[in-house]
């Protein structure tokens, strides 16, 4: 797969935009392994050489990349995300008639990172998922999916530094007009929307000062760039207010965490083939055997689902987040719901994802696993289409009901011995993401808690 090229045409009205916007500087992002996002930004006379061959970076300094004697890399923007950045607009005099004033902008492209020998760079999250995608295309499936993220706002403290201290003392759904965090939360939400954006809702979460916002159904590519555009927004404006915005999955201790549950579906020719009105529960046999996939790799997907040591102090019983590998179309304690709605909105929910995780790798694990279920006829248990939590050890073994892993080390394991999801990522990312558990497993452990403190300080 060489480099893309974009059409003379292409460039030529993507050019003609950035004129008329007038965009003075271009960011080119792209995101580490971990699903930090990483810019370089380009004055906007570049953007024609950006466009044409791409821009080269040093990949040695970034994430999970590369060594330095490989380190020669190419960002290479995808033309079609093109985007203005709203809260970076800036107002400056007109050189021209010193009583008017003008918008200078900034904008953005998203990119793909190749190596200097034109190739796609295997470290590259976003190629691991357009491969995977590539992969179901050849099926003739198209994967769509519409993530739900949860986050906390915090305030700073007069250092700026940010803290714990929740901004907002809300509930599910309340409404709060002269809130801070509410004000922030529309503003994220103006910002997308002028972005392109379609937001399917906005709401205050269960916990104090946890909100939600939800996304539209779109191709797992265009999404997962939403996903990383959306959190990247909603910490600089939360910044710009003096507040933080946090994804961590379980910030506090004693409250629900922040989860980023996915609804996924597949469609042939923009029709979903989850849908079957001829079935139990109008579930097709392709529904089926994705939830089959899903189930059989659950373990393996946990690793970039949850991917840091904090995710695990979310995934426990008692705070809604899913412990339990089952599915049902009737409650949520279950790690795979099917909502009620059918026809084009059939859909089967991943509720374990929480949103410290990188959307490319999470969505490309949770396509191979669906694409192994159809390709081999999984079959999933039957549902537990009642509360898991209250089943006893022989009944969810009954159930054919197992456990998530407890740990980021176990889910690591998982994905390492799992070769349908260990495949689906490749060495260099599997690999990395080894090298990154392991070390923060090791680091965590030498730290003393201020809970071992209270405990044990007596003795």
């Amino acid at each position: 797969m060489p480099i893309p090229k974009n059409s003379k045409k292409e460039i030529e009205d993507t050019l003609e935009k950035i004129k008329n916007h007038n965009v003075k500087f271009i960011r080119l992002q792209f995101t580490d392994v971990l699903g930090t996002p990483k810019n370089v930004a380009i004055p906007f006379y570049q953007a024609e050489k950006a466009l044409t061959t791409g821009i080269w970076i040093d990949g040695s300094s970034i994430e999970g990349f590369t060594r330095v004697d490989e380190s020669d890399m190419i960002l290479c923007p995808d033309i079609s995300t093109y985007q203005i950045l709203p809260w970076r607009s800036s107002t400056v005099p007109s050189p021209d008639d010193s009583s008017s004033e003008k918008v200078e902008r900034v904008a953005r492209f998203i990119c793909d990172v190749y190596t200097y020998e034109n190739k796609p760079f295997d470290g590259d999250p976003r190629y691991v998922l357009k491969r995977n995608l590539d992969a179901a295309a050849e099926l003739g499936y198209t994967f769509n999916v519409g993530p739900e993220l949860e986050f906390f706002i915090f305030k700073r403290d007069e250092n700026g530094r940010p803290t714990t201290e929740f901004v907002d003392h809300g509930g599910y759904f309340d409404l709060a007009p002269n809130d801070a965090a509410e004000d922030l939360r529309r503003n994220l939400v103006l910002s997308l929307s002028d972005m392109g954006f379609e937001i399917e809702a906005s709401h205050h979460e269960v916990a104090e000062s946890q909100h939600e916002i939800g996304f539209k159904y779109g191709d797992a590519l265009s999404v997962a760039d939403k996903v990383v555009t959306f959190k990247f927004a909603a910490q600089t404006l939360a910044l710009m207010q003096d507040m933080h915005a946090t994804f961590m999955a379980k910030p506090i201790a004693g409250i629900n965490g922040s989860g980023m549950h996915v609804h996924g579906s597949l469609s042939k020719d923009d029709i979903n083939v989850f849908y079957d009105p001829t079935k139990e529960r109008q579930l097709s046999d392709i529904a089926l055997y994705y939830i089959g996939g899903l189930i059989k790799h659950a373990r393996a997907i946990t690793r970039v689902a949850n991917p840091t040591i904090n995710s695990y102090k979310r995934l426990v019983p008692g705070y809604e987040a899913p412990v339990y590998v089952s599915w049902s179309a009737a409650n949520r304690t279950a790690l795979i719901r099917v909502p009620a709605a059918r026809g084009n909105s059939t859909r089967a929910e991943l509720r374990n994802p929480d949103p410290t995780c990188n959307p490319y790798l999470l969505f490309a694990a949770m396509i191979a696993a669906g694409m192994d279920g159809i390709k081999n006829k999984i079959m999933p248990p039957k549902p537990t289409d009642i509360n898991v939590y209250h089943l006893s050890a022989e009944e969810r073994e009954a159930y054919g009901v197992t456990m998530l892993p407890a740990s980021l080390m176990e889910a690591n394991e998982a994905l390492r011995t799992d070769e349908v999801i260990y495949d689906a990522l490749g060495t260099h990312i599997v690999e990395y993401l080894t090298k990154v558990a392991t070390a923060e497993t090791e680091a965590f452990q030498l730290e003393v808690h201020p809970w071992e403190v209270k405990r044990y300080l007596k003795y």
